[in-house]
């Protein structure tokens, strides 16, 4: 089996990401399975600390999973595009005014990893339309060319059995089999009306959503999946999934505009089947 050059690491930034959790997460991870299968990658870090050579991935946003593609077919383009970016105000409002569906897939990637560098706290946020809306960072020297890590990125997806999709979670499940892992990280249920923030695109995680994943994680259960799933540590979510084991964890949340709202508490839960 080849061996990997270099470790690949997530790409962007993301609301939710579980980089600071990894030692946690990967201490709870079952000893075997099949498929790894991630319905919610957002940037992707249990994925890439793991390195499964067969793996399921998906989320619903369009710009994130074209630029996956986009990495593992097109990586030395998508290096040589993102070169041309400048970290400037009035041209980062210009890429950002772009129309993405108006972009070629590689133009369509180099624009979205460029605003997630660029953007204030790497904070990805869609409108009611579907629309970029996060200003610029004003950052003194962002990393917008991660040569090394993207190259490392597409020779992982390229030499291992690794599935991309851009669809609903529900539908990806329905892949799942027994003995296969499952790793649910979705938008969080709020921790309060004011102090949480869960819509970062324009489709929005409800109430409902939650109980009908809370309903699949239980369905995949029957079945014999490993599942593993993180969501904040609130009454709401601890009654849905009542007959599993649940993991307070201490977690930082970074993606905070107010400061003093940024550190550690148990705000956060593991639930697990096995």
């Amino acid at each position: 089996m080849k061996v990997l050059t270099h470790k690949p690491k997530p790409f962007v930034k993301w609301a939710g990401g579980k980089r600071q959790l990894i030692k946690i997460l990967k201490f709870y991870l079952p000893i075997e399975y099949k498929t790894y299968i991630e319905p919610f990658v957002g940037g992707g870090a249990l994925l890439f600390e793991t390195l499964p050579k067969k793996a399921i991935i998906n989320d619903i946003n369009a710009e994130l999973i074209n630029a996956y593609n986009v990495i593992k077919n097109n990586v030395d383009e998508l290096i040589e595009s993102l070169k041309y970016h400048k970290n400037e105000k009035n041209y980062y409002y210009y890429i950002r005014s772009l129309d993405p569906d108006k972009l070629t897939p590689i133009e369509r990637a180099s624009r979205f990893i460029y605003l997630n560098k660029t953007c204030f706290n790497g904070l990805y946020r869609e409108n009611s339309k579907g629309k970029f809306n996060v200003p610029f960072g004003n950052y003194k020297n962002p990393k917008i060319v991660d040569e090394e890590n993207l190259k490392a990125i597409s020779e992982y997806l390229n030499t291992y059995d690794i599935k991309i999709f851009n669809g609903d979670y529900k539908e990806v499940c329905e892949l799942a089999e027994k003995g296969d892992f499952i790793y649910f990280d979705p938008p969080y249920y709020p921790l309060n009306k004011t102090a949480s923030f869960t819509k970062y695109n324009k489709y929005d995680f409800t109430e409902k959503d939650q109980i009908e994943l809370a309903n699949l994680f239980k369905e995949l259960d029957r079945k014999g999946c490993y599942i593993l799933l993180s969501n904040s540590n609130t009454n709401f979510i601890r009654k849905l999934y009542k007959d599993y084991e649940i993991i307070e964890l201490e977690a930082n949340r970074f993606i905070n505009s107010k400061g003093d709202r940024r550190g550690k508490s148990k705000i956060e839960v593991l639930i697990k089947n096995f």
